[in-house]
């Protein structure tokens, strides 16, 4: 099922939360929504999720418009909020049970379901135990799993890994991995961006409510104005003659010296590389370190967004 956010608009009083923000999530494939804080995430999750009925603009899974209220459409999607929402005191398999209820889900069946997430997300011999015992991965694990339980083709979840332990982390990940290999499809939010890089097959980029971005990570690396480095460190640093003839070298973008640390920034590092140490070394500066480093997400993100801090 295709899940379309289609021109959504959402105003709380004089705040326009999101402006204008629109992507497709397909079968098969996990959706990274990126954004600051106050970015508009949230609100568009919400709308996504039928929870928050959008100003203009709509929401469709395979083409009908997802209502508010009690909307039968909603039965295909599945909503993993960032708060967790379990039964603290009363065993896994009875949050389960419950939640099961919710949707109908009764007898056979439900207890078939049960045993599937209670494997799928790794829980199966702590069924007995309630959430108030469990590890924060664990208790995040149980919440992926009561999401899961009417089998939505649609998942949409909302930072899911805060607060977790690394194996916790790994378990989530391979629970993402199977349900897409499954062919559903899924809308993940965070803000670790190495997650995003493991996950996702498409990034949407979000600020001040706007898509800035929506593209394969290949694809932000490639038409996002973000450059690999390349570190250097001498016992003397490099004069003004030397740093100059670097500047104009074939595929460097930028270079910053800072006491005998020269960062180069440049479009290839395998080819600019060679030419920056050789011109340093024919100008009598023998490099003495050398590190590099490739752009990545957070350089893409940090150059759409800004690197002001953002509180709210």
């Amino acid at each position: 099922m295709h899940l379309v956010a289609d021109r959504l608009e959402k105003k709380f009083g004089a705040i326009t939360a999101v402006a204008d923000v629109s992507f497709t999530a397909v079968p098969g494939q996990v959706l990274g929504l990126l954004g600051p804080n106050g970015a508009g995430k949230s609100t568009t999750i919400s709308m996504l999720a039928g929870l928050t009925k959008p100003d203009s603009g709509c929401v469709t899974i395979d083409g009908v418009t997802l209502g508010t209220g009690a909307d039968p459409t909603k039965r295909h999607l599945g909503l993993v909020t960032q708060e967790i929402a379990l039964l603290e005191e009363l065993p896994a398999r009875m949050n389960l049970e419950f939640f099961g209820g919710l949707y109908g889900l009764r007898g056979r069946p439900l207890a078939s379901r049960i045993a599937s997430v209670l494997e799928l997300t790794s829980l199966a011999d702590r069924a007995g135990d309630p959430p108030s015992q469990f590890s924060g991965g664990m208790r995040r694990r149980l919440n992926i799993a009561c999401a899961l339980l009417h089998e939505p083709q649609i998942l949409l979840l909302d930072e899911p890994t805060v607060g977790v332990d690394p194996q916790s982390r790994n378990a989530i990940f391979d629970t993402i991995e199977v349900l897409a290999g499954e062919g559903r499809a899924l809308v993940y939010t965070t803000h670790y961006m190495e997650e995003v890089e493991r996950l996702c097959d498409r990034i949407v980029i979000i600020d001040h409510g706007k898509v800035l971005a929506d593209d394969s990570l290949a694809g932000l690396l490639a038409s996002t104005a973000v450059s690999n480095k390349l570190t250097l460190k001498y016992d003397l640093p490099p004069d003004g003659v030397a740093l100059t003839e670097i500047a104009q070298l074939a595929g460097v973008t930028q270079i910053d010296l800072a006491g005998t640390e020269l960062s180069v920034s440049a479009a290839d590092l395998g080819t600019a590389a060679p030419r920056v140490l050789e011109r340093l070394a024919a100008r009598g500066f023998s490099c003495q370190e050398l590190t590099s480093r490739r752009a990545n997400l957070e350089d893409v993100f940090l150059s759409l967004t800004g690197r002001t801090l953002r509180d709210t």
